[in-house]
Formats: C-alpha cells, sequence, structure tokens
C-alpha cells in the first residue's frame, strides 16, 4: 500500500523524494548523544522500497563492470541486499554480527560511534575475483563498511562499489574506506 505523499514514479530525483522522505531521525539512540535513522517507514513503503532498490541497484555498473553478488551487511543491509540482488538477478551474501553463523571464512573487529562490534563472513560464500557490491543503511564513522569490505577482499573478491541509503558526512566514514567506490542516495 502507498504511503501518502510518496510517488510511484521512476525519475532518480522522484524516487530521492520518496526515500528522504520516509527517513525518521531518533535522537539519542542507542545511547545519549547518538542520532539514529530508522529506516522502518522506508522499508514499509512499497514504493519508498522500490525507489531504494532502484537508486542502489544503478551502482552496480553494467556490462563487464557488473557486479556478481551483492553483500548485505547486518541487519538492514540483509533487507535492502536482497531486494537490489533480486533487482540486478544475482546472489546475495549475508556478512553477520560475530556468533551468528555456523561456519565462518573470516571475522573482523571494528570501533563504532557507540561502541565495538565484530563482523563474520560466512565460509565458501565468495569466489575469487567476484565483483561485489556492498549494501547497508547509514555510512556514519565507516567502521562497519571498511570491516565488511576487508572481508570480501580477503576471500580474494572485489569490492566493485559500496552503496548506502544515507551519509553523515561529519563523522568521516567515507576516509576509512580508501579509494573504493562509495555510493549514497542521501546526506545529512
Amino acid at each position: 500500500m502507498k504511503a501518502p505523499g510518496t510517488d510511484t514514479g521512476t525519475d532518480s530525483g522522484t524516487d530521492l523524494g520518496v526515500v528522504a522522505g520516509l527517513l525518521r531521525d531518533v535522537p539519542d539512540f542507542p545511547t545519549p548523544g547518538i542520532r539514529f535513522w530508522d529506516l522502518s517507514a522506508l522499508l514499509a513503503d512499497g514504493a519508498g522500497l522500490a525507489a531504494t532498490t532502484r537508486l542502489l541497484a544503478a551502482s552496480a555498473g553494467a556490462g563487464e563492470h557488473a557486479v556478481d553478488v551483492v553483500v548485505g551487511i547486518e541487519a538492514r543491509g540483509f533487507l535492502l541486499g536482497a531486494a537490489v540482488a533480486h533487482a540486478l538477478g544475482v546472489g546475495v551474501v549475508a556478512v553477520r554480527k560475530q556468533g551468528k553463523l555456523p561456519v565462518v571464512a573470516a571475522r573482523r573487529s571494528y570501533e563504532l560511534e557507540y561502541g565495538s562490534a565484530t563482523l563474520e563472513l560466512p565460509a565458501d560464500v565468495l569466489r575469487p575475483g567476484e565483483r561485489a557490491l556492498l549494501v547497508d543503511d547509514v555510512l556514519a564513522t565507516g567502521g562497519t563498511a571498511a570491516a565488511a569490505s576487508e572481508l570480501v577482499e580477503g576471500a580474494g573478491a572485489e569490492v566493485a562499489a559500496i552503496s548506502m541509503v544515507l551519509e553523515l558526512p561529519a563523522l568521516g566514514g567515507r576516509a576509512r574506506l580508501g579509494d573504493r567506490p562509495v555510493h549514497t542516495l542521501l546526506a545529512r
């Protein structure tokens, strides 16, 4: 069902407006001083999810530069990554938080703006030489995306691009990603 005020157009400007209108800023979550960007309304809205999928998929390249697989980063990246993979006709790999996978190829720990975490790559899901599109919701300090990128590259695959719905430029996350191509739909 279409939410009030959304548009189902496929124009990228229209799509960006739909996406921007469905984001919610939640102050002091999960800890005081942190601004959490909630994508729940975006994911629940058919037009919003379709617009987001189209825009994220556009960064996947084409022809010989097309991606072979989408890597969704826990947890909202799973939802977005699966939708983008479906749109592109490729598979999706879920990079999980520590302790969620039965067979782990590798793990990377990293710092968040409010703590630390560890990501794990499932064993035997990426092949050397594959081109991967990493998908997640928010680029903040860049620690999560950098750790996921290192896992992908450690498996012998290439990070073709990193695509996020929202970037928080004041936190400097893009700098932690080196020369990997980064695409974000919106900045706040």
